[in-house]
C-alpha cells in the first residue's frame, strides 16, 4: 500500500490511543475524558496552541507551518459514541455499560491526533492547520455547537475537511463524490389523542393503536406516490409507544421515526405531506393525531472543486484506481454538513475493510489497518493545500 509518509512507523501507537478510546467511551457532549486525553497529547506534541470547551467540550487545536501564508484549513474528527451493548468481545471492548464506539468515532480521533504529531513535529508547510475535535455528531448537533461558539470565525478557518470510515470497501480505497454526499436527517413524533375503553368493546373507544397502524402505512405512499421517483427520500417509523396490558384499549400512542432526503424541495415536500396525512388519517379513525416535525442535520453538500481536491489527494495517498471520485450517496446523516454550510470544503469516505460490521452495530470495531493511511491522507492533504513556497 502507498503509504507516502512514516505513519507506519508509529502506526501501533495511534492504535494503541484508538483502543483506549474504545475502552472508555463516552456519549454526545459528555467525553470529558477523551477530551482532556486528546488535549493532553496534543499539548505534548507541540502544537501552537491547545483550547478546550468549544461548543462545551470540543477541543480544538493550532499548527503554524512554516512560512508567512495567511491560508487556514480545518481538519475535524468526532469523538463521541454511541448507548449500544458491545458483543464484540474484543480485549479492548467497552468497559462502561451500554456504550460502546459503534461509529469508529474512536478511529477517527486517533487518526487526527497522530495526523497532528507528524505536522507538530515537521511543520513541512506554510500556513495554518486548525484541528478540530467535535463532540456529539451522534444527534447532537456538535458541529453547530462549536460554529455557533466561534470556530469558524475565530480561528479564521477557510476551508475544512472530514472523514469517516467506511464499511464494505478495502482498506487502502477512498469514495467522494461533488455535491450530495449525505442526506438530511429529520425526526418526527406523532402524538395521538384517542379514548380509551375496555378491549371487548371497542365500539365504545377511538383506539389509537389502529389509528398509529393507519398512519403507519398511510405515510409510506408519500415516498412512493409524492416524491419524485428519480429523487431519495426515506421514511422510517422507528417506535411505537402504546398500551401497558393485553384488556385495555389505552387513550394515547406515540410515534417516532425519521426523514431522510437530499435535496431541499424533497425535504420540503415529505414535511408538507406529513402534517397533511396525519392531521387526516387521524380524523378518519376518530383520533386528535399531531406531528412533531423537527429538521436536524442538513444535506452533506461537498463543494465541487474541494471534493475534486480532496479526491486528487485520495489518489496521492492509495492511488488513482482506488478513488472512487462519483460513490452513490448514503441515507446517513452527518453534521459536519453543518460546517459545510460554512466554508467550503469536503468530506470522504475511507474504505475500513470489507468483512468490518456494519456501523452503529454492536459487533463493529474500527480497523486499526486503515490508521497508517488516514494519517498519511491528512498530512498529505495539509502539505499540498499548503505548500512551501521553493
Amino acid at each position: 500500500m502507498p503509504i507516502v509518509n512514516r505513519f507506519h512507523d508509529f502506526a501501533e501507537e495511534i492504535a494503541g490511543w484508538r483502543r483506549d478510546f474504545h475502552e472508555n467511551p463516552e456519549l454526545l457532549y459528555d467525553v470529558h475524558r477523551t477530551a482532556a486525553q486528546v488535549a493532553e497529547k496534543l499539548r505534548e506534541f507541540g502544537v501552537d496552541s491547545v483550547e478546550t470547551g468549544v461548543g462545551q467540550t470540543g477541543v480544538v487545536a493550532v499548527i503554524k507551518g512554516q512560512g508567512d501564508s495567511d491560508s487556514v484549513i480545518g481538519l475535524r474528527a468526532d469523538m463521541d459514541a454511541l448507548p449500544i451493548i458491545e458483543k464484540t468481545g474484543k480485549p479492548w471492548s467497552s468497559k462502561v455499560p451500554g456504550k460502546m464506539h459503534a461509529c469508529g468515532h474512536d478511529g477517527h480521533t486517533a487518526m487526527l491526533l497522530g495526523a497532528a504529531k507528524y505536522l507538530s513535529e515537521t511543520r513541512n508547510f506554510d500556513g495554518t492547520v486548525v484541528v478540530i475535535f467535535q463532540p456529539a455528531e451522534e444527534g447532537g448537533a456538535g458541529a453547530q455547537a462549536m460554529i455557533d461558539d466561534g470556530l469558524i470565525s475565530r480561528y479564521g478557518i477557510q476551508r475544512v475537511f472530514g472523514m469517516h470510515n467506511f464499511p464494505g470497501h478495502p482498506v487502502g480505497t477512498f469514495a467522494i463524490r461533488p455535491g450530495p454526499l449525505m442526506a438530511a436527517a429529520d425526526r418526527l413524533t406523532i402524538t395521538i389523542e384517542g379514548k380509551g375503553g375496555h378491549a371487548a368493546r371497542p365500539h365504545l373507544a377511538h383506539d389509537p393503536i389502529v389509528a398509529g397502524a393507519a398512519i403507519i402505512t398511510a405515510i409510506q405512499s408519500i415516498v412512493s406516490r409524492n416524491a419524485d421517483p428519480l429523487g431519495s427520500a426515506v421514511i422510517s417509523v422507528t417506535m411505537f409507544n402504546a398500551g401497558t396490558t393485553d384488556n385495555v384499549i389505552p387513550q394515547t400512542a406515540e410515534l417516532r421515526g425519521t426523514v431522510r432526503t437530499l435535496n431541499p424541495e424533497i425535504r420540503d415536500l415529505v414535511e408538507q405531506r406529513l402534517h397533511e396525512v396525519v392531521d387526516q388519517v387521524g380524523s378518519a379513525y376518530g383520533v386528535t393525531a399531531k406531528l412533531l416535525y423537527r429538521r436536524d442535520y442538513p444535506v452533506t453538500q461537498n463543494d465541487e472543486a474541494e471534493a475534486e481536491f480532496a479526491g486528487d489527494i485520495a489518489a496521492k495517498v492509495v492511488g488513482e484506481r482506488n478513488v472512487d471520485r462519483n460513490v452513490v450517496p448514503t441515507m446517513g446523516g452527518e453534521d459536519f454538513s453543518f460546517m459545510l454550510n460554512t466554508v467550503p470544503g469536503a468530506f470522504i469516505f475511507a474504505g475500513v475493510g470489507e468483512h468490518v460490521a456494519n456501523l452503529h452495530n454492536e459487533m463493529y470495531d474500527f480497523n486499526d489497518e486503515l490508521i497508517p493511511v488516514g494519517c498519511s491522507y491528512w498530512a498529505t492533504l495539509v502539505e499540498t493545500a499548503l505548500p512551501r513556497s521553493a
